[in-house]
């Protein structure tokens, strides 16, 4: 009886040894690590900050820019603020008058120190910079917003903001930048300006003759029946 059941429980450990030596072989040749960073890339999906166009100038954006989509755009804006002229203060500032003030302008305000330490004033650019992400343009902040994305909103914000008791003039549109490897006009119409000399007419044996001919009679050639 003991005999039969030692060998039934060896039967039981040696399957157990091997179900375990199978499990621990399976594991190392199908082992698998995290994904860093999790997720997959979707064709077609462009990460932000990857890659893409770099954004135009915000004055380019200001010239199509419309105060009535900047007001609509303004509604993400009123939970915090008021823009009327001697409006109250709520979590943010008061922003009637804003364009074109000092950064951190509001008397009473309990601005964060890393908007009163930024300084200058709110000019097109540097508004469109706090627009488009406050944390980044003062580390510390304490606007939650995290900013407008779209360049046309902004511009359209700014606009609107600025018939709010400011006047900033609009700034020109930029300069549209030459194509790369494009050569000057004047180069174009004067080939010697890049040191090609202009082409030479190609003279046929024809047109050659007669100059030649017309050479024997020169200074430096013997006169006809001239007698040595």
């Amino acid at each position: 009886m003991n005999d039969r059941f030692n060998t039934i429980a060896g039967w039981v450990l040696g399957g157990g040894i091997v179900l375990l030596g199978g499990t621990l072989v399976a594991g190392e040749m199908f082992k698998s690590e995290r994904p860093d960073p999790m997720g997959y890339p979707i064709a077609g999906v462009q990460e932000e900050g990857e890659g893409g166009e770099a954004e135009q100038p915000i004055a380019h954006f200001l010239q199509t820019a419309d105060a009535a989509r900047g007001e609509a755009v303004f509604r993400k804006c009123a939970a915090c603020h008021t823009i009327n002229q001697g409006g109250a203060n709520g979590v943010g500032p008061n922003l009637w008058g804003t364009m074109g003030a000092q950064v951190a302008h509001v008397a009473g305000f309990n601005y964060s120190e890393a908007l009163r330490s930024k300084g200058g004033t709110w000019d097109w650019e540097t508004m469109s910079q706090w627009l488009r992400s406050p944390r980044q343009f003062a580390p510390g902040t304490k606007m939650t917003f995290a900013g407008l994305s779209d360049p046309q909103d902004r511009a359209d914000l700014m606009v609107y903001m600025n018939a709010q008791g400011s006047s900033l003039p609009l700034p020109p549109p930029p300069a549209a930048a030459a194509p790369a490897g494009a050569a000057p006009e004047a180069n174009n119409a004067d080939p010697t300006v890049n040191g090609a000399a202009p082409d030479q007419p190609v003279l046929n044996e024809a047109q050659v003759a007669p100059v030649q001919e017309g050479r024997t009679g020169g200074e430096a050639a013997p006169a006809a029946g001239r007698d040595h």
